[in-house]
């Protein structure tokens, strides 16, 4: 029997964090758990920082992930933001990283694509998607769309790293006639 693989996905941001984890079972996902970490109460940036290195580690210890599966900063025009951005996603792979946890980063595209089959779905479309895929009742969806982003982030890993079933080997066309009796006519 396979061990559970379990996926930690996460949508970095330094006023709101979105997390989702999923638990694969054989090769079919099922959520395990999705929200944020809200930081806006918190004035010194560092703080923040702070708060989102201990929630990832929280989170790591509690779940037992052995993946990250995290969003990559987009290219906006305002450079702060994006630095700060870039700072959340930073703490929170160094969070996983002093765990030994092996990390993924995807461009928000990638994971809308893989999500939906369109990179410029919206958030409510994505999380429509995972709620249909993962057969997440309503009342268990939050309102805020940054822990489905997370959430999507996982299942995006998922999909990139899934493992086909092993296919039959055959040594050779007498091997393949006895296992396949009824593709002979």
């Amino acid at each position: 029997m396979t061990e559970d693989r379990i996926i930690l996905g996460i949508d970095p941001g330094t006023i709101v964090m979105g997390y989702g984890i999923i638990r694969i079972t054989g090769n079919k996902p099922q959520a395990e758990a999705l929200g944020i970490l809200q930081l806006n109460k918190y004035e010194d940036h560092y703080l923040r920082l702070s708060k989102i290195f201990e929630r990832v580690g929280t989170l790591i210890d509690e779940y037992h992930p052995g993946e990250l599966a995290i969003e990559a900063p987009f290219f906006g025009k305002n450079v702060q933001s994006m630095l700060k951005l870039g700072r959340a996603q930073g703490v929170a792979i160094a969070a996983a990283l002093s765990r030994n946890i092996a990390i993924f980063e995807y461009a928000p595209l990638k994971i809308k694509m893989s999500i939906t089959g369109n990179g410029n779905a919206s958030k409510e479309q994505v999380a429509g998607m995972l709620q249909r895929f993962l057969h997440i009742p309503d009342e268990s969806m939050l309102p805020q769309m940054d822990a489905t982003d997370g959430l999507a982030a996982a299942v995006c890993h998922f999909f990139q790293t899934k493992v086909p079933l092993a296919e039959k080997k055959y040594t050779n066309w007498k091997d393949y006639i006895s296992k396949n009796p009824r593709k002979i006519r």
